[in-house]
Order: structure tokens, then sequence, then C-alpha cells
């Protein structure tokens, strides 16, 4: 069982100034918190990608190969490469890179993109959408499979005989991130490849069939059950109390969800929806040291889970409170979990 964080890169908003913090301030406060996470033990450290003026982060490779540098043990994958807008010559080139300068630690998850912007940016067409991940997945395992590559598809130019440079000492991890839709579980299924899924909002109970159907799929398509990841990545934040959390950062987390959720249609988010999400049963994964152990190994158990990404700087915390809550998390909450699992 291997227990991580992700992070989007999401700007502080200054209300008095009515403006987001300098992207280089906060990448480089990125790097004192993936140290600080790696100096907890954590397994693994998951970052995403996106086009947008309230992230820091558009090259996931980049911000990564300069984590290398500062840490020793945590795994650095990519959570999501929207590779349907990106060449995977070149995504499987830079992560080949990460995995030497790493000395073996650069994983890739792939995934078709929740957000947009990355396809007008570079030129592709949204009504393409499952047909350029397709292909481009196809050509990414290829490239990870042989190293000297012969292939053909629709949208990218063809390959005859090629093959890419620096070679990898071993072949790369590549999972498959998925919102939900059946048809991605499938294929990650069928392809043998691990599977994230991100439970955001709802119930975490009712991905439990789409859990089962992956498993019952991936053993069908004869692949072997010892080798299966599956894993979560939710919205996760450790305060030092629920009055904490409502205070301090619940705020800047609805003021996201809130800017997000405006170009899709959703209404402003609320107070109501945050308090459900802290329930029992609901998808946040939130509050005290204690509150937070017991819901995350309530979601390792019902799904029989071997990954747990907690997703922590949604809204833009401040620094202190990022390396306040990774703290927690590295040393209150995962300890515990890895004691109660091994009982």
């Amino acid at each position: 069982m291997e227990l991580g964080i992700g992070m989007f890169g999401d700007l502080t908003y200054n209300e008095k100034q009515k403006k987001f913090q300098p992207a280089g301030k906060r990448l480089k406060e990125m790097v004192e918190q993936v140290k600080l996470a790696d100096e907890a033990g954590l397994d693994s450290f998951v970052l995403g990608e996106h086009h947008r003026p309230d992230y820091a982060v558009s090259s996931t490779e980049l911000v990564l190969s300069a984590l290398s540098s500062v840490t020793k043990k945590i795994k650095l994958t990519s959570g999501v490469t929207v590779l349907s807008s990106a060449d995977p010559v070149k995504v499987f080139q830079d992560y080949v890179t990460l995995d030497l300068l790493s000395d073996g630690r650069a994983e890739i998850m792939a995934g078709r993109g929740s957000f947009t912007e990355s396809f007008p940016l570079f030129g592709y067409n949204l009504q393409d959408y499952n047909e350029l991940f397709e292909e481009k997945l196809d050509l990414l395992l290829k490239l990870n499979r042989e190293e000297t590559v012969s292939w053909k598809g629709k949208f990218r130019p063809s390959l005859e005989q090629q093959t890419v440079y620096p070679r990898p000492e071993r072949q790369l991890p590549v999972w498959i991130a998925v919102g939900g839709t059946p048809e991605s579980v499938l294929r990650a299924a069928r392809l043998g490849l691990p599977i994230m899924f991100a439970i955001i909002g709802g119930r975490p109970v009712q991905f439990k069939r789409l859990i089962e159907f992956y498993k019952d799929e991936y053993k069908k398509h004869g692949h072997d059950p010892e080798k299966m990841q599956v894993g979560v990545h939710s919205h996760t934040f450790v305060a030092d109390s629920l009055d904490d959390l409502l205070d301090n950062y619940f705020p800047g987390y609805a003021a996201q969800m809130t800017r997000i959720g405006s170009s899709r249609g959703w209404m402003p988010y609320t107070k109501r929806q945050f308090i459900d999400g802290l329930s029992p049963e609901g998808a946040l994964y939130m509050g005290d040291a204690t509150e937070v152990t017991d819901k995350i190994l309530k979601t390792i158990e019902m799904f029989g889970l071997t990954r747990f990404i907690a997703h922590i700087d949604v809204g833009g915390p401040t620094h202190k409170q990022l390396m306040k809550a990774i703290e927690l998390f590295g040393t209150k909450v995962v300890p515990e979990i890895r004691k109660a699992l091994k009982k």
C-alpha cells in the first residue's frame, strides 16, 4: 500500500490585491513542500498539468525534474499528462530523462483530461477527444515496450524504424487516470495498466461497481492479479480541527471550486456542500488527523487499494498551511494507516 500527495500548483489568491501570487513563487514553495514530503517518508508525489491563470504548472516534467534534485526516495508522477493534446514521443523522452535523473523514480499517469484548455492551445479538435487519446496511448505504450519503433496513426506523423533517446534503464510505469467513465476503465483493464480513480465528489461507495468491473476485466484479459494496482486520488487536507478547516481552508477551496464550476455551468460552491463532503460517506478527506486517517482506511479497505493520493492544494492554501498539512499527513496520518494495515 502506497500513500502520497498530489498537487496541481493552485495559486494563492490575495483578496486585498485581487490577484494571484506569482507563479514563480508558487513553484519555489512547491520545491520545499515536496522535499518535506520526501523527508516524511511519503511514497509518491503526483503533479497535474493545467493551462489556466489560476495554476502554476503547465509542464509537469520540468517541475518534477527540479523536484528530483531535492528528493531521494519519493516517486515522481504526472497526474495527469493530458496525452490527447501531447506528443507521445516527447512525453516518453521527457519522462525517460526524468527517470534517469531520479534513479528510477519517474511514472506517467496518462488521462484524457477534465480541463480542455490544452486542445486549442496545441491545435487539436475537441471532437477527436477520445480518438486522440486511444491513438497516442497506443504509441506511448509501444515506445515503452520496443527500442526500434515503426508506427502509423491518424493524428500524428508516422514513425519508421525510429529509436528514442536517451534510452531508459527500465520500462516506465504508465498509469491510466479515470474520472468514472466505464469505457476508460475497460481500456485500462484490457491493457493491464494500473488505474487511478479521481473521486472528488458524491460518495466514494458509488465507485465500488466500477472498481470491481476493472478488477474483473483485468483478470478476464489474462493479466496477473498479483500485479494489479488500483489507486484513488481525492481532495484531502489535514488541519488541527474542524474550526481551523472551516475558518482557514474552506474559503479558498470554495472560491476555486466556484471558479472551475463557472465554466461548466455549476452553481457556486457552498458551505453545505463542503460539510456534506466531510461526512463519513462524503468524498472530502479533510479534518483532523484522526478523521482523515479513519476515512482513508475505510476507502482502502472498501476498494482493496494499492495506492491513495491525497490531493492537498485545491484553492491555493498558503505555503505555511501546506507545510503544516504535509507534516500532519506524514507524521500523524500515514503512520497510523500503515500500522492499521499491518494488523
